[in-house]
């Protein structure tokens, strides 16, 4: 008879690494951004394109005192937000999207946005590119 292995007494535990930490999903026409619960009544919010909104976000994300987001590194969404967030003191760690995207289940924008702010904040997330504004185009493409 085959003995089974018992689970070890030393299983790892997930410490957060980044408590103000937040996750977005850049769209075309909308972002949605995931902050911790505890910091917000509603830690899920949808905020539009326009260079307005996209101030109002960043605005948002201050105020909660989040130090670092995470966004996929998919399609040019992201540049836009990108440099107010620099602008405002935000690190944007640019991950890649199929290391983000690896969750079973239905893929929806907010869970998507909570799915990232749950990974950065326990460090499971690798930074794709580490950049700053200063290597973006004016065009939003990469300057040579």
């Amino acid at each position: 008879m085959a003995t089974r292995r018992k689970k070890s007494a030393h299983a790892q535990e997930l410490f957060i690494l980044h408590e103000h930490a937040a996750g977005i999903d850049s769209g075309a026409t909308f972002h949605v951004v995931a902050i911790p619960p505890a910091l917000d009544a509603e830690p899920v919010q949808t905020f539009g394109t326009f260079t307005q909104e996209r101030h109002r976000l960043a605005e948002w994300l201050v105020e909660h005192k989040i130090t670092t987001v995470a966004m996929e590194s998919t399609g040019v969404y992201w540049v836009a937000v990108f440099e107010i967030f620099q602008n405002h003191g935000i690190d944007v760690q640019w991950v890649n999207a199929r290391e983000a995207n690896a969750v079973p289940g239905r893929k929806t924008d907010i869970n998507d946005a909570q799915w990232l702010q749950k990974l950065h904040a326990f460090g499971l997330l690798h930074c794709a590119y580490a950049m700053n504004i200063s290597e973006i185009g004016s065009t939003g493409g990469w300057k040579s």
